[in-house]
């Protein structure tokens, strides 16, 4: 039996804007990976009244609702009283849960107030999923049919309680095993892949194949349904193999993080290493890289030459080149790469120099031209990019994108 769910994220200060609801965005990536289909997202401020009637529309359209927010301490936290009064189960005080919270701030040397017992009342026989980032408890439980999951609201803490308590809960609804592969694109858009692959997209039920857009991104998700992991792996695999048929060009990974760490770990394994001379970017490239654990062991270090006079005195960029070219130019994205190569001594370097706006230069370029080198043992290539006249950090993000795929093509 395929479930459906209905996702309702409690919390005045989602309408007004003050955050975005970012665990709507988390909690369906994971249901899809479940084979859980997301019907609604509903947003209620901290009203008994009106959430009362959100869930009373959604015990009628899914059998599988997932609240996140208010299970605080404080007055507002009304989500575990409303849920009980509309499923008739009684709010009742967890011994387990009171002895745990008074540890809990013992450990912490500050007193618990006598609102924050309030957090170890739960509905009666549910199944507790313990919080490890905060005090507020979740749980489950199931009425005429409906599966009711209590989540808190703060996204560190929703991300860890569903991956520690509600997906094994979640698991145990279905004798089926759900597993699926993500490819991870950089090249080619969402609209542009489903071109590519609509016929198949249409035509397999299991596995099926589905694209996601992501931030300067695509992603592919193939999902099998079958009786054991093991089943579900052999349907996966030949599915797989036929999608990287077609846009295997442009697929950086699968089953991966992002393309910095794809790069970092062909570094790794072939014992090479990496330096940068970024000028538009103001050192993103350098930042993603160094925010993965273990970067040392294949990225030297780079060059933030934001002016020219580092580019010339520090990567060595003569100045001919620059006065002939400018700072955004092919000759000078090559100067810089092959400099920076030089000062390392690493085996392989990416500059990259541009315009992220929101001026164009004196020259005439427009924003978004951006000049991308890969300098190496055999040699330096440049890339031209015209990303046209975004917002300046979707074209350093862009820009930073494309060195690591120029980078990760070349190693692959």
């Amino acid at each position: 039996m395929a479930h459906r769910a209905e996702l309702i994220a409690v919390g005045t200060e989602l309408l007004l804007g003050n955050i975005a609801n970012l665990d709507a965005q988390i909690l369906s990536e994971k249901l899809a990976e479940l084979g859980i289909d997301v019907l609604y997202h509903t947003v209620v401020g901290d009203n008994p009244a009106r959430l009362r009637q959100a869930l009373e529309l959604a015990r009628t359209r899914v059998d599988v609702i997932l609240t996140t927010g208010g299970l605080g301490p404080t007055y507002d936290d009304l989500t575990k009283q409303t849920i009980c009064e509309v499923f008739g189960r009684k709010n009742v005080l967890h011994p387990e849960l009171e002895s745990w919270l008074r540890a809990l701030f013992a450990d912490r040397g500050r007193p618990m107030t006598e609102n924050n017992l309030q957090q170890a009342y739960l509905p009666e026989n549910c199944t507790v999923f313990h919080n490890q980032n905060g005090t507020a408890p979740g749980c489950a439980f199931c009425e005429d049919g409906v599966h009711v999951l209590m989540l808190p609201g703060p996204p560190h803490e929703c991300e860890l309680m569903f991956r520690t308590g509600a997906e094994a809960y979640l698991r145990a609804l279905s004798h089926e095993v759900i597993a699926s592969h993500t490819l991870r694109i950089y090249g080619k858009g969402e609209s542009e892949i489903e071109a590519l692959l609509h016929d198949r997209i249409v035509n397999m039920t299991n596995p099926t194949v589905a694209p996601y857009a992501k931030s300067d991104e695509c992603m592919l998700r193939v999902t099998a349904k079958a009786s054991s992991p093991e089943a579900a792996e052999q349907l996966l695999a030949p599915a797989v193999a036929e999608v990287m048929g077609v846009v295997g060009e442009w697929v950086y990974g699968v089953d991966v993080d992002n393309l910095e760490t794809v790069c970092l770990d062909l570094l790794k394994s072939r014992s090479l290493t990496l330096s940068t001379a970024e000028s538009c970017t103001g050192g993103l490239i350098a930042k993603r890289l160094t925010d993965i654990s273990g970067a040392s062991a294949a990225f030297l270090g780079g060059v933030v030459s934001y002016t020219n006079g580092v580019k010339n005195h520090v990567l060595n960029v003569s100045q001919s080149i620059l006065d002939e070219y400018g700072a955004v130019s092919e000759p000078t994205a090559r100067a810089m790469a092959e400099g920076v190569r030089a000062l390392t001594g690493s085996d392989y370097a990416l500059a990259v120099t541009g315009l992220a706006g929101p001026d164009g230069d004196d020259r005439g370029n427009p924003v978004g031209l951006v000049f991308v080198a890969l300098a190496g043992p055999d040699g330096t290539a440049v890339r031209e990019c015209r990303f046209g006249k975004r917002t300046r950090e979707h074209i350093r993000q862009q820009t930073a994108n494309t060195a690591f795929d120029m980078l990760r093509r070349k190693l692959q």
